[in-house]
């Protein structure tokens, strides 16, 4: 029995034809829609198609949208919603020179060229390495020349790694840590010459990066056997009797700094000039240094901003002329701080002139001349801590001839620096008002203003400031006193 016409066949097609279509006459596979395809199809090539063997060349399949792969012709993917092959070409389609048999309009052509479009058959296993293509034989050249130029870079830089090994970044710090390399161990000897002899005291690093030449203390401070040399050459490691470090320059890098090798006989000296409001990290100090250096009264190096020195005899007394009332100078102004809000407070009740930064400018050189005809100075700190009396004081107030109005510690804690009627302390008074009130009688009672100069006939303020004078009171402190093992445990808890 004749089985059922099928789609796109003239006639009555056999159940085997249908099976195998490229079997069919060469007018069925130029329907619209093509021949069915096969479920397992395998082609019968011709010899202008097998592999290997001289056909159309894969530039000229290119051209008419198709390719070979392993020497086999296999037609472009279908386009436009993988529809086949002839349902694409239109009547105008140009024809393809090299390929007649891939032609829709063609009258005779491959039997499974249109089909083929959809899903190309798999080709023979025997034919994938039976007769490689010329340029898959230069892609196995070429792959073997980047090969060989890889291994032959490898072995130059595996040269230059050996010979110029690269170094690892370490992350950049405030100062320059040293290595072990740069700094050996000293070993076991007896350490530095003992006290009594010229010391050799290693400043860690500049303060602040702020240069000066050393000086000699022997004559600076009338000590004539106080004989130190002071270096910032770190190869004098282990020759330095005490290495004095700043701690705004070294507070990030105290892990660094316990690392490093020290003799037992060889002291640090913690160094520091700023309130604990503005010394951050104080914890990462403990158990790292021996002495410590600084305002503070208790410390084993005490190193004032100022300090009053006695007269051989009393001289009298005399006081620039006043013409203005209240004078402030001030650099770093801070809203939130105690001293500007107690300034906002007075200046409603009398009035003051402000200098300094985003103020009336006052160079340094006219600073002294300019606060002396004011008749009160308001010396206020930054932050009111134990013993932080600055500069504010013994050089912008005293040593210009005016009296201080300060702010700061409690009135006790002055009193032990300066004579009790040498200056006036805002907690004297209930409020703002009130010292403006004050301010006011005093000045124009001449007997009164008078009375807080008289300590003048005794004492002479002198300044504590210089970074040479302050190193030197560290070498007169070792050359006095008896060298014995020290150690600041809990340097963050003392020092706030």
């Amino acid at each position: 029995m004749a089985a059922p016409v099928g789609r796109g066949l003239p006639g009555p097609v056999s159940f085997q034809e249908k099976r195998r279509p490229w079997l069919l006459p060469a007018d069925n596979s130029s329907r619209a829609h093509g021949p069915i395809p096969p479920r397992h199809p395998r082609p019968v090539l011709s010899e202008r198609e097998r592999p290997g063997t001289r056909g159309v060349t894969q530039e000229q399949a290119a051209e008419c949208g198709s390719g070979r792969v392993w020497g086999l012709r296999v037609p472009a993917p279908a386009l436009q919603r993988e529809r086949p092959f002839g349902a694409l070409m239109s009547s105008r389609a140009p024809r393809c020179p090299f390929l007649p048999s891939c032609d829709p309009r063609a009258p005779s052509r491959s039997p499974w060229c249109s089909w083929a479009s959809i899903r190309p058959p798999p080709p023979p296993i025997p034919g994938l390495f039976a007769d490689p293509p010329v340029k898959a034989r230069k892609g196995r050249k070429i792959s073997f020349k980047k090969l060989l130029s890889v291994l032959l870079f490898g072995l130059i830089f595996g040269l230059i790694s050996s010979l110029c090994p690269f170094r690892i970044s370490e992350p950049k710090h405030r100062y320059p840590v040293p290595s072990a390399q740069k700094f050996p161990s000293c070993g076991n000897g007896s350490g530095p010459a003992g006290r009594g002899h010229s010391l050799t005291i290693l400043l860690w690093m500049w303060p602040f990066g702020f240069r000066f030449n050393f000086t000699e203390c022997s004559r600076l401070l009338g000590c004539p056997r106080c004989r130190c040399r002071f270096t910032t050459r770190r190869s004098r490691w282990c020759q330095a009797d005490a290495v004095i470090l700043h701690h705004r320059d070294v507070c990030g890098d105290g892990e660094r700094l316990a690392r490093l090798p020290r003799l037992p006989t060889q002291s640090w000296i913690w160094f520091n000039m700023e309130s604990p409001s503005h010394s951050s990290n104080l914890s990462a100090m403990d158990n790292l240094f021996n002495l410590t250096m600084s305002y503070r009264r208790d410390s084993d190096i005490f190193v004032p901003y100022g300090e009053l020195r006695l007269l051989g005899r009393p001289r009298p007394v005399t006081i620039p002329r006043k013409s203005k009332l209240v004078a402030w100078v001030v650099s770093n102004w801070q809203e939130e701080s105690l001293r500007v809000k107690y300034y906002q407070e007075l200046r409603k009740h009398i009035p003051v002139d402000v200098y300094g930064k985003n103020h009336t400018p006052l160079s340094h050189e006219h600073l002294l001349a300019t606060i002396s005809q004011y008749n009160f100075y308001l010396a206020f700190e930054n932050s009111q801590h134990q013993d932080y009396i600055t500069e504010k004081l013994w050089r912008n107030a005293l040593s210009s001839g005016t009296i201080p109005v300060v702010l700061g510690p409690p009135r006790e804690n002055y009193e032990l620096f300066l004579p009790p009627d040498s200056f006036i302390h805002v907690d004297d008074f209930g409020s703002a008002r009130e010292l403006a009130r004050f301010l006011l009688e005093l000045a124009w009672d001449a007997e009164r203003y008078r009375g807080y100069f008289q300590w003048r006939r005794w004492f002479q303020p002198v300044l504590g400031t210089g970074w040479a004078l302050q190193l030197c009171r560290a070498c007169r402190f070792l050359h006095t006193t008896e060298p014995r093992y020290r150690a600041v445990p809990r340097l963050a808890a003392w020092f706030v």
